[in-house]
């Protein structure tokens, strides 16, 4: 319990700052209108990308005791190629509704 302490009152600005950037994204998010969601999902697969490049990079320098940034860099992988599918699939089917159809 005093590592979790520790490690929280080490790191109290990132993770208030990590705090307020969710609440922020997540209210601009809110309020886009739908015609702009596809557009927003290729910029944010861009950014999963460099997330998940992150996320392995922070994996790579962990030791294998430090189970907290292994499992926070586990995460990030996830999460962000979950975005990145779900994004290339929405991208994927918005692009084949302009396409001419066979007749």
């Amino acid at each position: 319990m005093d590592v979790i302490l520790n490690f929280i009152a080490e790191n109290l600005p990132m993770i208030t700052i990590l705090t307020l950037a969710t609440f922020v994204g997540i209210e601009i998010i809110a309020k886009v209108p739908t015609v702009l969601h596809t557009p927003l999902m290729s910029g944010s697969n861009a950014i999963s990308g460099v997330v998940v490049i992150g996320a392995i990079l922070l994996i790579r320098d962990a030791k294998p005791d430090e189970y907290l940034t292994l499992i926070i860099g586990f995460l990030g992988i996830a999460l962000a190629m979950i975005n990145v599918v779900g994004g290339f699939a929405v991208t994927n089917r918005m692009l084949e509704m302009f396409k001419k159809k066979k007749k």
